[in-house]
C-alpha cells in the first residue's frame, strides 16, 4: 500500500522538522564559534587603554551584535616588532585559530629599523600562517614624516613585495586566500581627538573608528571560511 501526503501537510512536516534541528544547529555554532586571531603589538594588545576596550575586545563586541559567531583572540604583545613576531608566530598558532589579522611594523618604523629585513620577517610570519592553510589579512603601516621620505618608501615598499611574494606562492598553489589593508590607522593617525597623549596610540574612540574602518575586510577573510 503507498501512502500518499499532501502538499499542505508534507510542508508543515518540513518546517516542523527544520524547526526541530535549528536549536541544535545554533547550539553546535555556539559551541565551536570560528577563532580569529588578531597578531600585532601594542596596537593589538590595548596599550594605555582601560581593559575591555583595546582592538580585539571592540571588534568581538561588534561581531557579538550581529549575533555572529566568532570569537577573536588577543594575540598582541606591546613593543613587539615584526622580527619579534616572526619568533612567535608558531606558538601563536598552536591556539589553532580558523583565520588570522596581522597588525605589526609599528614599531619598526619607530625604531628606523631596517625595512628590508622587516620584508624578511614578514615574508616568515605569511609563510607560516600560510603554511596551516589559513586565511589572512595583513594591516600595513606607513612610516612617521620625521623618518624622511626614502625610508618611508621603502617601508611601504617592504609591505607591497611581501604581499606580492606571498600572492605569488598562493597563484602557484591554486588555493589560499591573502587580503592586504594598507594602514591600520586609517582615519585615526594624526587626529588628536581619536589618540591618547602620545599622539601614537588611538584612544577608545579612535578603536573605535579603525573597527568601523576595518571590518569590512575582516568580514570578507571570514566569508573565506564558507566557501
Amino acid at each position: 500500500m503507498r501512502l500518499f501526503l499532501s502538499l499542505p501537510l508534507f510542508k508543515k512536516m518540513l518546517i516542523m522538522l527544520m524547526a526541530m534541528m535549528m536549536p541544535i544547529s545554533i547550539a553546535n555554532a555556539a559551541s565551536n564559534p570560528t577563532k580569529l586571531l588578531i597578531f600585532g603589538d601594542s596596537l593589538v594588545a590595548g596599550y594605555g587603554l582601560p581593559q575591555g576596550v583595546a582592538f580585539p575586545d571592540q571588534l568581538q563586541q561588534s561581531f557579538d551584535q550581529d549575533s555572529a559567531s566568532i570569537r577573536v583572540i588577543n594575540g598582541g604583545i606591546s613593543g613587539d616588532t615584526m622580527a619579534g613576531g616572526a619568533s612567535r608566530i608558531a606558538w601563536s598558532l598552536a591556539d589553532r585559530p580558523d583565520a588570522v589579522v596581522v597588525v605589526l611594523g609599528g614599531n619598526d618604523a619607530l625604531r628606523g629599523l631596517s625595512p628590508d629585513n622587516m620584508k624578511i620577517q614578514l615574508d616568515a610570519i605569511i609563510s607560516a600562517i600560510q603554511d596551516q592553510g589559513l586565511p589572512l589579512l595583513v594591516a600595513g603601516m606607513y612610516a612617521p614624516a620625521n623618518m624622511g621620505a626614502e625610508y618611508g618608501a621603502r617601508f611601504e615598499q617592504a609591505f607591497q613585495d611581501a604581499i606580492s611574494d606571498a600572492q605569488a606562492r598562493i597563484d602557484h598553489s591554486g588555493s589560499g586566500y591573502l587580503d592586504f589593508y594598507p594602514f591600520f590607522l586609517d582615519g585615526v593617525a594624526l587626529e588628536p581627538l581619536l589618540n591618547q597623549s602620545d599622539g601614537i596610540h588611538p584612544n577608545e574612540d579612535g578603536v573605535a573608528e579603525i573597527v568601523r574602518r576595518i571590518k569590512p575586510s575582516v568580514q570578507k577573510l571570514i566569508a573565506q571560511l564558507n566557501r
